[in-house]
């Protein structure tokens, strides 16, 4: 199996473990799921591994369910649940993390130091930093803070969180730097347009953004319009963040994701993740702070939607005309 093969289907973790032996650490090595049980959920507390992923440009593979923290360390539930659920994520391959500077006043961050210490290797880390954080001195400093918080010396991607006024060039420069130096890995951005993105590549060295984090589910399909379209082009990545809607959505008691669901021996959530994950160029970041809720996010990594799931579930979510 080659490389260009992990962006096409499903892979077991013996074929994806020598692959990562071979190319070294650029790879991330990812757990997954088999549907070898009973049902789908049952598949997901299994250690068999059969999980689909997404290729950076420059190479790195990662699972394309990962785990979001918009609203952890809120303190609206226990610390312990929230850091089973991020624990029970990385067991089941969910091995990319999303957090960001700004989260829950930087306890999000500090969740997941405690979450992530002794097997940081194991680990796709992602945090942003805001645009007023964004001139040369403060993106440094807001870094330093990120990585202190995180409990580690480097971040595989960090993001601008949103455009605002911020000067991309200085941006950029900023964001190279912190990669020379080896603080970063890769960088991008999140909650960019299309014109924004068009700006960002006319910048020199603009066009080494990684990715672009948007919101992106069945029930919000803007992206479909431009934007999805244009990152295609480009072979980059989108992640999507509120892949299940966001708090307080009517997403996941839809009844044709439900009857899907029922079909598949699954939950709503699973077929709305697989639906987003389904061209192979989108990275869902579901949040939860429930172990429980996590499995069942899980099965997506595994799980097919027919066409006639997908003319069905067009028919009651149109894409945008």
């Amino acid at each position: 199996m080659t490389i260009e093969d992990l962006n096409t289907g499903l892979l077991n973790r013996r074929e994806f473990n020598g692959i990562c032996t071979t190319l070294g650490s650029s790879l991330l090595t990812i757990g997954g799921i088999a549907l070898s049980g009973a049902s789908p959920l049952d598949a997901a507390t299994s250690s068999a591994s059969a999980a689909r992923t997404v290729k950076f440009r420059d190479g790195t593979v990662v699972p394309a369910i990962g785990q979001g923290s918009w609203h952890l360390g809120e303190e609206k539930r226990p610390a312990a649940s929230e850091e089973e659920a991020l624990r029970t994520g990385l067991s089941l391959g969910m091995t990319l993390i999303d957090t960001a500077l700004v989260y829950a006043g930087g306890r999000s961050e500090e969740l997941i130091g405690r979450v992530i210490a002794g097997q940081r290797d194991r680990v796709f880390l992602v945090s942003k930093v805001p645009p007023d954080r964004a001139t040369k001195d403060d993106i440094a400093r807001a870094c330093e803070t990120s990585l202190a918080r995180l409990g580690t010396d480097h971040l595989d991607l960090y993001l601008l969180h949103w455009r605002a006024h911020a000067n991309l060039s200085v941006t950029v420069t900023s964001f190279e730097d912190l990669r020379l130096a080896g603080k970063i890995r890769a960088w991008g951005v999140s909650n960019f347009s299309v014109k924004d993105m068009e700006e960002l590549f006319r910048i020199p060295r603009g066009d080494r953004c990684a990715t672009n984090q948007v919101l992106y589910n069945i029930g919000e399909r803007s992206i479909e319009r431009d934007l999805l379209p244009w990152c295609q082009q480009q072979k980059m990545p989108v992640m999507a963040y509120s892949p299940l809607g966001g708090p307080g959505a009517s997403l996941l008691r839809d009844p044709t994701l439900a009857r899907i669901g029922a079909a598949h021996g699954c939950s709503a959530a699973a077929v709305a993740l697989a639906w987003t994950i389904r061209s192979g160029n989108v990275i869902a970041i579901p949040e939860s702070g429930s172990a429980a809720h996590v499995k069942e996010n899980a099965v997506a990594l595994s799980l097919t939607l027919t066409p006639e799931d997908l003319q069905t579930l067009d028919a009651a979510h149109p894409p945008p005309g």
